[in-house]
This record gives C-alpha cells, sequence and structure tokens, in this order.
C-alpha cells in the first residue's frame, strides 16, 4: 500500500449544508424491516422473540415500533406469525396507538417509574403468558448487545433485567431462552445491519446536524470561551444526542466530570469537542494555539508523532473501504499505516451507526464480514500515545453500491446533492481519492485542524 504524502497548509472550510429537514422512515421501509427481523428468525427456528427497551437501549424495539419508551422500560414481544405485543409502564400506554407495527397493547406498571401508581398490578409472568410465551419452544431474547466471548458461547449471555428473564422462564414450560440481538445488530445477517435508501435519508439528517455543529463549535474556539458556550453550539434543532456532548478544555474528568462547565478555554490547552446525534457522530481534538511554535514542552513533534500519521489513517480509511471488501481487511489496512503498538488505538477502527452512536462492528481482527452496501460507518480510529496530546475526527459515512445510488439520486435527488458536494470537497480540496462506494453523510469528513486558533488550516493529501 503506498502512503500519501500529508501536509498541513491553507484549505476551505467545507460548506455546511443548511435548512435540511428530517426524513420519516415509510410504512413500506417498516414492513421491510419487519420482514428481515422475522426471516432471521425462521432461519434460526425462533418462534418468538422478547425485545427490551429503555431510554439508553432502546435501538432494537424502536427499529419496529418507532419509539423508545422515554424515562421507562418496555418490552416487545414478536411472534414468528408477525403477531406483536407491546407490554408498556404507565406513561407509555398511549404509545401502542402510535407503533409502526400493529401491537396489542398490555400494562405492566412494574416498567413505570418509582412510586408510581400500580393500576392492573398482575405478574409479569401471566403478562409473558397473554402474550403466547407459554407455548413457544425457542425464544430469542433481545436486549441491546450481542455477547462475542472467545472463550466460550454468547448465547446464554442476557442483557435484560432479571425480573424480566425470571418472569420469562415463569412463562414457559422448559424453552430454550437464548440471545437474539444479532438478529437484529450482528454479522451479515443482521436486520439493522443495512440500510435502504429511506433509511440512509433519514440518518443523513443526524449526521449533518452534527458536522454542523462541530464546525460551528471550532469556529467559536477562542481565549476566554467557556466549555457551557462550546456545548451550546453543539445542540441543534431540539434533537436528541446519542451521546454525552463533549466540549472539555485543558485536563478532562475532574473530580469525574464528564459535561461542559464554566471553564474558560486557554491559550495552549488541549480541547475536546464531540456531538452525536442519530445517523452520526463528529468528533475533534488538538490544541487551542495558531502555529506550531505554541506547542507545550515534550510536544513539539506533536504533527509528526501523533496529528499527520493519524490523519494519514483517516485517509487510508477512505481510499480503501469498499462495497466487498472484508472487515478484517479494513482492520489490517489501519494496522498497516497506524500500528497500535506504536500509536496505542486499541478498539475498532470503524463501526456501525444507527439510531445508537455504535450499534456493532464489522472491522475487527481477523473479521470475514464482509461490508455490505447500505452499511452506515463510523471512522473511529482513538490513538492514545503517553504524553502527546491525541487527534480526533470521527465522522460517518455510508456504502452504496451503483443499485443503492441510483435509488437514492432518484428518490431524494437533494440529499444526492449534498453527497455529491461533500464528495467534491473530499477530492478536490482535500485530494482524498475516495471509491464511489462512499457516501459522506456529514460536512466534515476527514476535514481536521489540529490547532484550532488557526481557522484555515487543516491536513490535506499534496
Amino acid at each position: 500500500m503506498t502512503t500519501r504524502m500529508i501536509t498541513l497548509k491553507t484549505v476551505d472550510s467545507p460548506e455546511k449544508q443548511l435548512n435540511v429537514p428530517p426524513v420519516l422512515l415509510s410504512d413500506e421501509t417498516i414492513r421491510e424491516r419487519l420482514n428481515k427481523v422475522l426471516a432471521g428468525m425462521q432461519r434460526e427456528g425462533f418462534d418468538a422473540l422478547v425485545i427490551y427497551a429503555d431510554k439508553e437501549h432502546g435501538g432494537n424495539f424502536e427499529y419496529l415500533t418507532g419509539f423508545i419508551p422515554r424515562f421507562e422500560e418496555a418490552v416487545l414481544v414478536l411472534e414468528d406469525s408477525g403477531a406483536a405485543t407491546a407490554i408498556l409502564g404507565n406513561e407509555n400506554m398511549k404509545m401502542a396507538n402510535f407503533s409502526r407495527i400493529p401491537v396489542t397493547a398490555a400494562h405492566c406498571p412494574f416498567f413505570s417509574l418509582p412510586n408510581q401508581p400500580m393500576d392492573n398490578e398482575r405478574p409479569l409472568a401471566d403478562i409473558f403468558s397473554a402474550a403466547g410465551l407459554g407455548s413457544k419452544h425457542k425464544i430469542g431474547l433481545v436486549g441491546w448487545k450481542m455477547f462475542t466471548p472467545t472463550a466460550s458461547s454468547g448465547k446464554r449471555y442476557f442483557d435484560l433485567p432479571w425480573f424480566i428473564v425470571d418472569a420469562i422462564q415463569q412463562s414457559t414450560a422448559g424453552a430454550t431462552l437464548e440471545n437474539a440481538a444479532h438478529l437484529f445488530i450482528g454479522g451479515a445477517d443482521g436486520a439493522r445491519v443495512t440500510n435502504n435508501e429511506n433509511e440512509i435519508a433519514h440518518y443523513e439528517y443526524g449526521a449533518n446536524l452534527s458536522s454542523n455543529c462541530i464546525l460551528d463549535a471550532m469556529d467559536a474556539v477562542e481565549p476566554g470561551v467557556m466549555e457551557c458556550q462550546l456545548g451550546a453550539r453543539l445542540s441543534a434543532e431540539g434533537q436528541y444526542h446519542s451521546v454525552v456532548t463533549i466540549a472539555a478544555t485543558g485536563q478532562r474528568f475532574e473530580k469525574a466530570n464528564l459535561y461542559p462547565t464554566t471553564k474558560k478555554v486557554q491559550r495552549g490547552d488541549p480541547l475536546s469537542l464531540t456531538v452525536g446525534f442519530k445517523g452520526g457522530l463528529s468528533s475533534r481534538c488538538g490544541f487551542v494555539i495558531a502555529d506550531r511554535s505554541e506547542l507545550p514542552q515534550g510536544q513539539q513533534d506533536y504533527l509528526e508523532r501523533i496529528a499527520g500519521p493519524y490523519f494519514g489513517a483517516v485517509v487510508a480509511w477512505l481510499e480503501n473501504i469498499h462495497v466487498g471488501m472484508p472487515g478484517g481487511q479494513l482492520y489490517d489496512t489501519i494496522e498497516q499505516v497506524f500500528p497500535k503498538a506504536r500509536y496505542g488505538w486499541h478498539l475498532n477502527p470503524g463501526h456501525l451507526v444507527a439510531d445508537e452512536e455504535w450499534m456493532s462492528s464489522p472491522v475487527y481482527n481477523g473479521s470475514v464480514e464482509t461490508l455490505k452496501s447500505g452499511m452506515i460507518l463510523q471512522i473511529d480510529i482513538i490513538p492514545s500515545v503517553a504524553g502527546y496530546t491525541g487527534a480526533s475526527a470521527e465522522e460517518c459515512v455510508a456504502l452504496a453500491d451503483g443499485a443503492l445510488r441510483q435509488k437514492i439520486s432518484q428518490h431524494y435527488p437533494q440529499l444526492w446533492q449534498r453527497i455529491t458536494a461533500r464528495r467534491q470537497y473530499l477530492r478536490q480540496t482535500l485530494n482524498i481519492q475516495l471509491s464511489d462506494d462512499v457516501l459522506p453523510l456529514s460536512n466534515s469528513v476527514a476535514y481536521l485542524r489540529p490547532f484550532y486558533l488557526a481557522k484555515h488550516q487543516a491536513f490535506a493529501v499534496a
């Protein structure tokens, strides 16, 4: 593999795409989602799924119902016939009427907030029996993740609360229980692993929004600005954040704090910024300085030791990824140009994104999982070298073959115009020659300013 020459130079900022409306999921897409899940159940012999949700872990439930239970818990019982029962707490019973798939509503006050009324109280096992679990033989439990231990099987690892698992066991006559989250998020056949054109348009809204926010926050960085003022730039249009917002200057995690404070940015500080919405995350890390002469003692070679090689890894990621590539090959590409032994990264250098910021990843050492058309992936390479500030330019792209690209351009021409403009910026301004398979969903893909006060300087390929 040829390593591209990286340079820090005067570069125009990417254009923000403004006034982009959210795209709702169509009824056709919801039917397609349900059919994908039912096909997975049939393939693996499940005659029912029990799909759990709370505010933080609602993606698999929301995939079919269209909503999360917010501050409560909920369970969706899906039978192999397609019949579904939504078991809901006090304040979400009304949402059954809005479910995107038809459901029978069942009230379970145990799913409500503490000390709320327990009207209609009955054993949860009885509710599961009434939902049909008593006659089932193989039931899949779906929390929010699958387990992939190297020394054993993950089928008996359950991330649902015990009182729910216990009630399921009581409601059945010795049915086999297995973790079935992979039917949604895992491997080649997980229902949520790929997206159609409607889903890509739906998720691009959040990716676009996050990149606009990160560009606004970067432009607002000046000595004296408070973290919370930068944090305010990282919110937009009242949308729900998929990760904790980061606006952290200087030493992070003082007194275990994760959130922006009134702490003021000082010249010379390291500064981290992160924002995420459904469909996309944008993250940056660098110094609040204007040129390399201001780098702190011991980090004068920061550009050569950390930031430049990191950008080179992002370039290699973008220029090599394509539909049909094994995930392990992408992992090896990053290991070759940005060896973990030297740069300290230890997670997956890329993962799938959807309603949550990290859904799962086909990119790991030895992975034979194929990168497919319709995947939405986040560039997520995190260097960690002792004595040095990190570097970050996390962003999201979709993979699309010719057929999917044609559908997007036909059904969502304005989205296609935005994708085309972002590609042009990457190819012509940053000189990154990405495959036609790669669709940038955010405006700031690969845009990295290591010095926040040098607002017109960024890395590019020479």
